[in-house]
């Protein structure tokens, strides 16, 4: 997987190299119509490469389409967000549970439970068919 990574970086770094060598020549970008620029207050324009241009335009592309997509799931985020509160908010209701499920009981059923433990642990005499004491 690395080598796959490397070759296409490299790859794509010739690509970009090849593309900055043909496209040397200077372009003027205006940022606003020839008509708005005096209202503005001068002239709203930049001169470059071709190439600078073309990459600022990528990285331009490249933020959108990053800040479009985080607006975009901001609902999905939320919504994870408040499934993780609830999640949390279980499990210490469970734990609270198993704590109480735990504790000793009452005492009167304490003493009955331990008394018919005893009772079916104790062997029967032999011959008795009796039911067990109440």
């Amino acid at each position: 997987m690395r080598a796959i990574r490397l070759f296409f970086f490299v790859i794509l770094a010739a690509v970009l190299m090849l593309l900055a060598a043909a496209n040397r020549d200077l372009v003027t970008i205006s940022l606003l119509p020839q008509a708005l620029a005096p209202f503005a207050g001068g002239q709203w324009s930049l001169t470059m490469p071709a190439f600078v241009a073309l990459f600022l335009a990528m990285v331009f592309g490249v933020l959108v389409g990053l800040v479009w997509e985080w607006l975009r799931e901001a609902h999905i985020r939320a919504e994870s967000s408040r499934r993780a509160h609830d999640l949390a908010q279980l499990q210490r209701e469970v734990g609270d549970l198993r704590r109480t499920h735990a504790a000793p009981r009452d005492d009167v059923l304490a003493i009955l439970d331990e008394s018919a433990r005893k009772s079916a642990a104790t062997p029967t005499a032999s011959g008795a068919t009796l039911p067990a004491p109440r």
